[in-house]
């Protein structure tokens, strides 16, 4: 069968370009031979492909065309998120550092304030329940910002317990130290309450045996002593420089002792000689011939009398208030 195109009658070669220059070109016509043939290239290339998806299916047993709809999804869920939000991927990238940065200040701001609370609990209060999300914190930089911001709140809410058990620690140690501070200011007032009752009893018991003064005048000098009271004048006189009324007291104190009798002896107390010394070994240190030298028993009691009383008058003022002296 001839093709309706060849029986249009031929144009020449000079003028058919002409035309076509002159006047705009159209797409050529697709014959109809040309259409079968398509459509039938088409069809092998689409069983082709079934083929090969068949292949590919019984060979490695994964479905090729769920994978491929779960990429689809994907893509398709990405490009809706960002046309959405009218942000592109460098800008989500960007928002991503920004929420990162802002996580690890909350982390390292929450881990100095309960390291603080941490320190201030030592031997004081158990702060494990505090620790354990600190611990867990100190390694944000490798922690995605939702999990930091997790931590961060367990780390806060852990805070105010420790910080309440650490405050009564310190207020009972507080109440401890007062109390010991207290007890300690009562033991030394006691202790000097004691001291001073001390001091005045022995200060009364001073005062008590110490010779009172007599009203009495004291006793006058004999005019012409003789024996020992001549050698007692003037010992005292050359010894201590007291005059005849210290004599005048010692003549008193001795007469009353031992009535100046070198052998006076007390069978009750066993004071010896003309100063009753107790015991009567004592003027030894005056002189070997205690026993019998009235000299030497003399200068012992004398010195006795300035020791512990100062003078003759003081002695005989003792021994008038108690009896001895």
């Amino acid at each position: 069968m001839t093709s309706p195109i060849s029986s249009t009658p031929a144009i020449p070669e000079t003028s058919a370009t002409a035309v076509i220059s002159a006047q705009p070109q159209s797409p050529p016509l697709e014959t109809r031979a040309s259409k079968t043939h398509r459509t039938r290239v088409t069809r092998r290339s689409a069983a082709a492909l079934a083929v090969l998806t068949i292949g590919a299916m019984a060979g490695t047993g994964f479905v090729l065309e769920p994978a491929m709809a779960a990429q689809n999804d994907r893509v398709a869920a990405s490009a809706s998120l960002a046309s959405g939000s009218g942000r592109h991927a460098e800008q989500l990238d960007a928002y991503s550092g920004i929420a990162a940065a802002h996580a690890e200040k909350a982390a390292a701001g929450t881990l100095a304030g309960a390291t603080a609370v941490i320190t201030a609990a030592q031997n004081k209060t158990d702060a494990t329940e505090l620790a354990t999300p600190v611990a867990m914190l100190s390694n944000y930089e490798y922690l995605a910002p939702a999990r930091i911001y997790e931590l961060v709140d367990l780390t806060n809410a852990a805070v105010p317990p420790v910080q309440a058990a650490t405050a009564e620690a310190d207020r009972v140690a507080a109440e401890q130290a007062a109390a010991a501070t207290a007890a300690a200011e009562a033991a030394a007032a006691q202790q000097a309450a004691d001291a001073k009752a001390a001091a005045d009893a022995k200060a009364a018991q001073s005062a008590q045996s110490a010779p009172k003064a007599s009203t009495a005048p004291a006793p006058s000098a004999p005019a012409n002593p003789s024996g020992a009271q001549a050698i007692a004048r003037d010992m005292m006189a050359a010894k201590y420089g007291w005059g005849s009324d210290q004599f005048g007291c010692l003549v008193s104190l001795w007469d009353k002792e031992s009535g100046w009798n070198v052998n006076a002896y007390n069978a009750s107390s066993g004071a010896t000689g003309i100063p009753q010394a107790l015991p009567g070994s004592k003027m030894a240190t005056a002189g070997a011939d205690w026993q019998t030298n009235a000299a030497t028993q003399i200068s012992w009691g004398l010195g006795y009398i300035s020791g512990s009383y100062g003078t003759p008058c003081a002695a005989w003022a003792k021994s008038e208030s108690v009896g001895w002296y």
